[in-house]
C-alpha cells in the first residue's frame, strides 16, 4: 500500500530530482556518464530484491555497493572535484573571470587563421569560471601578454612547447605545453588526431572553450561542451568567442519557463526514477517495535549524590517511515534525561520523546513508563584512616612488627547518612605468613559500600618497620 504523501515527500522528490538532473547535466557526454547509469540500475536491482525479500541478492548487491562506491572514487577522482567545484555556490565569488579577454579576440583570430593557412598545429584553451587545476597536467608557466608573435612561435614546428597545449586565461598567456585529458567518446570521427581528443576531453569535464588547427588539412574548430564546431572564417570565429566567453552577465538571460521546459525528456525520465524509488523506499512504513532503553542521568547537582533510579529502563514504540530504516534490534538507543532538578529525597522526572534520539527514518510513537523516581541524598566527605587486613599469623620471631599503611587515611565521599557511620577504609587482604621485614608490599582499598566513593586511586603502600609494640 503507498503511504499519504505529505508535503515534505513532495519536496524531497523534487529535491532529489533537480539534484540528479544536474548530475547528469555535468557528466553528460563523458565516461563517467556510463558508470553513473550502471550505477542506478544496480541501485534499482538492490532496492527491488529487498522489497521481495530477496534476502541473499541484496544483501550480495549491498555488499558490492560498498567496494563500488570506493572503486568509483578512485576512478573518477577527477570528475568529483570537478563536480563538487561547480556545486559550490561561493566559487562565482572566489573566481576571478576576465573581463579584458574577448578585447584579444580580433588579434587571436587573426593569428589562429595565419597558422592554419600555413597548417601549424595549434591547441588553444581558454579558461572558462571553473579551475582547469586538477585537469592541465604538466605545462610551463609563462605568464605572457597576448601577441600574434608569442602564439606563433609557441606553435611553431619544431619549437619545445609546440606539441602541448597553450592556457590562456584572464586576458594573458598563463601557461604553454599543457597536457590535456583525452576524450574516450567512441563516435569522434576517426580522422581526428590526439590534439582535437584532447580538445574534446577537456571540454566534456569543464566549461572551458578550446580552439584547434590540424596540422594536416589546416582546419580549425572549436570545442565546447563536448561538441565540435567547425570555424570557417575569421568573423565566425570572433563571433563564437565573443559569445562563449564573455561575462555571464552579458549574456541574454533565459526565463524560468525556458529553463523549466528545456530537455524535458531527461528530467521527466528522472521524475519517474525518483517517484519509484521514493515508493519502494516508503511502502512499508508504518511498521511497529517495542525496544526496551536504559535510563541515563546527566547534569546531576553538585550537592547530591543518587541512590536509586526508578525503573532504571523504559519501553518506547518504535514507528519505521521507510523500509531503509535499521532494524530496532540493532538499535543502541539510550534515555538522555536532565536531572539538574534533584533535590534531596525523592523526585520525579518527566521523561520525553526528545531524550531519546532515534535514527532518521524513524519515529517514537509512545513511551513508557513516562516517569522515573529517583532517590538522592546529601553528599558528604570526610577523612577516615586506613586499616590493614591480616590473614593468618605473622611467623614466629615476628610478633614485633606493627603494619604501617601509606597514606594514613583517605577521603570517602557519598550519602550523609552512610559516610557518617564509617570510621575506616580496609586494605585487601594481606598475608601475615609471607611478609618480611623491611619490605614495602602494596594492596588496594575495599570500597565501604555502594555508593561510598573512596578519593585516592593508587594502591596503598604497607610496611612492616622493627617496633617494640605488639601488633594489635
Amino acid at each position: 500500500m503507498i503511504p499519504s504523501i505529505r508535503i515534505q515527500d513532495i519536496a524531497d522528490i523534487l529535491i532529489m530530482t533537480f539534484l540528479l538532473y544536474q548530475l547528469y547535466s555535468w557528466f553528460r557526454g563523458t565516461r563517467a556518464i556510463q558508470v553513473l547509469l550502471g550505477l542506478g540500475i544496480v541501485t534499482l536491482i538492490y532496492f527491488t530484491t529487498r522489497f521481495l525479500d530477496l534476502y541473499m541478492t541484496s544483501w550480495v548487491l549491498q555488499e558490492l555497493g560498498t567496494v563500488l562506491i570506493v572503486l568509483i572514487i578512485v576512478v573518477f577522482q577527477t570528475e568529483i572535484r570537478q563536480t563538487l567545484y561547480r556545486f559550490s555556490l561561493l566559487r562565482h565569488i572566489l573566481d576571478k573571470r576576465s573581463e579584458t579577454q574577448h578585447s584579444h579576440f580580433q588579434d587571436i583570430a587573426e593569428t589562429i587563421f595565419r597558422m592554419a593557412d600555413s597548417k601549424t598545429g595549434a591547441l588553444i584553451v581558454f579558461q572558462g569560471n571553473e579551475s582547469l587545476q586538477d585537469l592541465i597536467t604538466n605545462g610551463v608557466v609563462l605568464d605572457s601578454e597576448i601577441s600574434p608573435q608569442m602564439l606563433e612561435s609557441i606553435f611553431f614546428n619544431g619549437a619545445p612547447f609546440h606539441d602541448g597545449a597553450a592556457l590562456i586565461n584572464n586576458g594573458r598567456i598563463e601557461k604553454a605545453a599543457c597536457h590535456l585529458p583525452l576524450s574516450v567518446n567512441p563516435e569522434v570521427p576517426s580522422h581526428f588526431g590526439t590534439r582535437h581528443r584532447a580538445a574534446l576531453g577537456l571540454s566534456e569535464r569543464s566549461d572551458a572553450v578550446i580552439v584547434t588547427i590540424s596540422e594536416e588539412r589546416g582546419e580549425v574548430s572549436l570545442v565546447s561542451a563536448g561538441a565540435f564546431r567547425q570555424m570557417n572564417s575569421l568573423t565566425e570565429l570572433i563571433m563564437a568567442l565573443d559569445e562563449l566567453l564573455t561575462s555571464k552577465t552579458e549574456l541574454p538571460r533565459t526565463t524560468f519557463g525556458q529553463r523549466f521546459f528545456s530537455n524535458l525528456l531527461p528530467k521527466a525520465f528522472l521524475l519517474l526514477g525518483v517517484c519509484v524509488f521514493w515508493v519502494l523506499i516508503t511502502t512499508r512504513q508504518g511498521q511497529l517495535a517495542k525496544v526496551t532503553v536504559p535510563v541515563r542521568l546527566h547534569s546531576i547537582p553538585e550537592g547530591v549524590v543518587l541512590l536509586r533510579t526508578q525503573p532504571e529502563e523504559v519501553t518506547i514504540q518504535l514507528q519505521a517511515m521507510s523500509s531503509l530504516a535499521p532494524q530496532p534490534s540493532k538499535l543502541d538507543l539510550i534515555a538522555e534525561v536532565d536531572a539538574s532538578i534533584i533535590t534531596e529525597g525523592t523526585t520525579v522526572i518527566k521523561i520525553r520523546h526528545d531524550c531519546i534520539s532515534v535514527p532518521s527514518g524513524m519515529s517514537i510513537k509512545s513511551l513508557s513508563p513516562l516517569t522515573i523516581r529517583v532517590s538522592a541524598e546529601k553528599k558528604l566527605r570526610k577523612s577516615v584512616p586506613v586499616k590493614a587486613i591480616l590473614k593468618g599469623r605473622l611467623p614466629v620471631g615476628k610478633q614485633a612488627l606493627v603494619v604501617i599503611c601509606e597514606p594514613k587515611s583517605v577521603e570517602i565521599e557519598g550519602p550523609a547518612s552512610q559516610v557518617s557511620q564509617i570510621t575506616s577504609v580496609a586494605t585487601e587482604d594481606i598475608d601475615a605468613g609471607q611478609l618480611k621485614r623491611g619490605k614495602e608490599y602494596q594492596k588496594s582499598l575495599h570500597v565501604p559500600q555502594k555508593n561510598i566513593s573512596i578519593l585516592w586511586d593508587s594502591p596503598v603502600t604497607i610496611k612492616l618497620p622493627i617496633t617494640d609494640k605488639q601488633l594489635r
